[in-house]
Order: C-alpha cells, then structure tokens, then sequence
C-alpha cells in the first residue's frame, strides 16, 4: 500500500511540475509566470518528496528530503521576489 501512494504522489508531483512549465509558456505577463512557475513547482516538489520518502522508506532519508524542499522553498521565494522587484523598478511588468 506505502508503494502504491509512494507512485501517486510522485506522479502528482511530476504534474505539477508540468502544470507549472505549461504556465511559464502560456501566461502573459511576467509577474503571472513567476506565479505559476513557483507555486506549482514548489508543490510539485514538495509531492516529489513526499513520494519518493515513502519509496524509499527511512526516516533518514524522508528528513533530509523534507530539509531540501524547505530549502528550495526559501531560495525560489527569494529569487522569485528578486526578480519581480527587478522587473517592477525597470518598468517591465
């Protein structure tokens, strides 16, 4: 049964992560892209883990997948206010 939600969640994960790509492709505005393209792929990573943590069984290792995914959620938070600060001070929202 752990197998089985384990390919779930990653599936999710992986969906998400293309909803986040179709989102960078089709939305039209850059601030709406930074949007997509953070929320769904911090999300999509966050599944990715949770999914691959059960796979591979350990609390060991579902720690140290966990202590990635906050770490990606802090660099792409602050690299995705920096860009958009950037874009909104040179006009090019």
């Amino acid at each position: 049964m752990t197998d089985v939600v384990g390919v779930a969640l990653v599936f999710a994960g992986v969906a998400f992560f293309l909803a986040g790509s179709v989102g960078l492709l089709r939305l039209p505005d850059l601030l709406s892209r930074l949007h997509a393209l953070t929320k769904a792929d911090n999300l999509g990573l966050g599944l990715l883990a949770a999914g691959v943590g059960l796979l591979q069984g350990g609390w060991l290792n579902g720690l140290q997948l966990f202590l990635v995914w906050l770490l990606v959620l802090a660099g792409s938070a602050a690299a995705t206010h920096l860009i958009a600060r950037q874009a909104l001070r040179r006009g090019r929202e």
